[in-house]
């Protein structure tokens, strides 16, 4: 019986003996049930195989002429936790088998090994594996419609977005998504990813403005035991995560020079090293990078290096904010009410013609973001089957947060600040009084008439 990987080819075995007849041994039975096999007779010539080709599971001797395989067993599980380790020795004892699981082996043979007995226990792990992957590949499925459902798009910028990131998304080549915060740039970076080539690899995001430099590092590249002060084991970095699929920089502009420099290195060789290491890691790495920040402006002040600025810069998407697109206010709005309604088991399935028009004259300074968690909050909330005014909060601050234009007369500066302040008063005044139109003019001390025809000027009605 042989079980398949991901890509549907038979799994890779290496095995890892310095006795050349018990590799051959291994490798005959092995091949014959239709593994593809692999042999290193040290420690140092398995870890190169383990690099330079996808092996799926080990067979490793606990006894090597160089070191111990248990050492062995320890660098293939921190650096590689994906593939699966069988120590085979012929010096069993409890000990060493409780030592070998501790370090993270899935089985433990005692030579002299029967062709049944590692056949057995290759299938045991293989078996393993195999439900991994098919979870996987069923939750990969599942983040590709999710990503693809994400991607709400009635206004043209965000058509032609979606089209370039289609146009681009298998070539691998680097992308800087710019936009404020809140409009969207991780949904349209995991959008090429999950529709892409490398939709079957990670999608791995780093929040760079999160972390100290120190730690940004070590995120980043992983580091070495006793590289510094608290590195008491190996750790993996989101760049060995990463590799194969996506690596999703988050605020860019926040990095130091320091970790540009590193990152810069990555790009160019395509390849890496641990924070207290000094053997180069080969990295097949997307990297998607998204900023708020003009990284041009940062440029010229010596804040963000140029050579990474043009690296990143091969494809630049500008996601403009939600008040500018507002033709995808509403279906937005109902793509949160339909996660939120199932996240909470709700029977919550419309929206009042007064609350839309309601969300598409506000100014959403916190954009898609902001949208989303007033939505989640007005499900959470109501206790209708439908989202009415009543349901929908803005905070005072939120509403407040328009700039005055810095050109023109007093009266051109103050007419768009005017007007959408009283377009946010006169929607509160009316969510507060339920769409009673009679007594939100009373609340405003205007006439109902004159309330009437402010509604139409602003588009309320």
């Amino acid at each position: 019986m042989t079980f398949m990987n991901k890509a549907g080819a038979p799994y890779s075995i290496l095995i890892v003996d310095d006795e050349q007849g018990i590799r051959f041994g291994l490798r005959q039975i092995l091949e014959k049930d239709g593994y593809e096999v692999f042999e290193a007779d040290r420690a140092a010539a398995a870890l190169e195989i383990i690099q330079s080709s996808e092996i799926d599971l080990v067979l490793l001797d606990i006894k090597l002429k160089e070191t111990s395989g248990l050492d062995v067993l320890t660098d293939i599980r921190s650096e590689y936790s994906n593939i699966e380790v069988i120590i085979v020795t012929g010096y069993g004892t409890i000990d060493s088998a409780v030592d070998a699981m501790q370090r993270g082996a899935c089985d433990y043979v005692v030579k002299p090994v029967e062709k049944q007995q590692i056949l057995h226990a290759v299938h045991r792990a293989l078996q393993r594996k195999q439900i991994e992957n098919e979870n996987y590949l069923l939750k990969h499925e599942l983040s590709k419609q999710h990503a693809v459902d994400e991607m709400i798009a009635v206004d043209e910028r965000m058509k032609q977005i979606i089209e370039l990131a289609d146009q681009i998304k298998n070539s691998g080549c680097n992308v800087l998504i710019t936009g404020e915060t809140g409009s969207g740039k991780e949904v349209i970076a995991e959008y090429i990813h999950a529709t892409g080539n490398r939709s079957h690899n990670n999608f791995v995001t780093v929040n760079c403005a999160s972390l100290s430099e120190e730690l940004l590092s070590s995120e980043l590249f992983g580091h070495v035991k006793g590289s510094f002060t608290g590195a008491v084991e190996h750790k993996l970095g989101k760049c060995d995560l990463a590799n194969g699929g996506t690596l999703f920089l988050d605020e860019i502009g926040e990095m130091s020079l320091n970790i540009q420099a590193k990152l810069l290195r990555v790009i160019e060789q395509k390849s890496f090293e641990r924070v207290g290491g000094i053997r180069k890691i080969s990295a097949d790495i997307h990297i998607i990078a998204a900023t708020n920040r003009k990284l041009e402006q940062m440029v010229e002040q010596k804040l963000f290096r140029d050579d990474l600025y043009y690296r990143l810069h091969v494809i630049r998407l500008h996601i403009p904010p939600l008040r500018e697109r507002r033709d995808d206010i509403i279906p937005l709005a109902y793509t949160f009410l339909a996660a939120f309604a199932r996240r909470y088991h709700k029977h919550v399935g419309e929206i009042d013609p007064e609350a839309e028009k309601l969300l598409k004259t506000y100014n959403w300074p916190g954009n898609v973001r902001e949208l989303q968690n007033i939505m989640n909050r007005a499900v959470l909330l109501t206790v209708s089957d439908s989202i009415g005014i009543k349901d929908i909060s803005f905070s005072a601050d939120q509403m407040n947060t328009d700039s005055v234009p810095s050109s023109g007369t007093l009266k051109q500066r103050l007419e768009p600040v005017v007007r959408k302040h009283e377009e946010a008063i006169i929607a509160a005044a009316l969510k507060s009084c339920v769409g009673n139109k009679s007594k939100a003019a009373e609340v405003l001390g205007i006439t109902r008439q004159t309330l009437l025809t402010k509604i139409r000027e602003i588009g309320l009605e």
